[in-house]
């Protein structure tokens, strides 16, 4: 994994920070449900939060979710730093869902594969429904992805 600049620091979240996460979260309209300082690792700089993620643990998966960097931080690694971190540390099976085909693009290049609604389990399909309810209605382009066992 590529080294963060030295002014950055990657840390575990805390309870403090949760009002911080919330306002990234909700700025780029993620899912602002299930947010706990403990899943969270953010991005300091000079004291400030400018980057966060999140590993959201099931019983029998994990989901990637809330990678979000403030945009004036935007096209620095950042997002992809605090994603491999969020791997690193993870647990097989790590899935996620995201819109649009520049995230799958992304996702697909840290080695995430899409997957089909109906082979994940049961728990994630619960949580991934009402995305994907909307989604359709809306007629947006979800996907439901798997991170690749090396």
């Amino acid at each position: 994994m590529t080294e963060l600049p030295r002014e950055y620091r990657l840390r575990q979240a805390t309870s403090q920070d949760m009002g911080v996460i919330r306002w990234l979260v909700l700025k780029e309209f993620l899912d602002p449900t299930q947010l706990r300082s403990q899943q969270f690792w953010v991005i300091e700089l000079k004291g400030q939060i400018i980057a966060c993620g999140q590993l959201r643990t099931f019983a029998q998966a994990q989901e990637l979710g809330s990678i979000v960097v403030q945009k004036s931080y935007r096209n620095q690694g950042l997002g992809t730093y605090v994603t491999q971190h969020l791997i690193d540390i993870s647990n097989y099976p790590l899935y996620l869902e995201c819109l649009g085909n520049q995230l799958k693009n992304f996702y697909q290049r840290i080695g995430f594969v899409e997957v089909d609604f109906e082979t994940i389990s049961p728990e994630l399909q619960q949580k991934f429904r009402v995305t994907s309810t909307l989604a359709n209605w809306l007629r947006l382009p979800l996907y439901i992805m798997v991170l690749k066992k090396k």
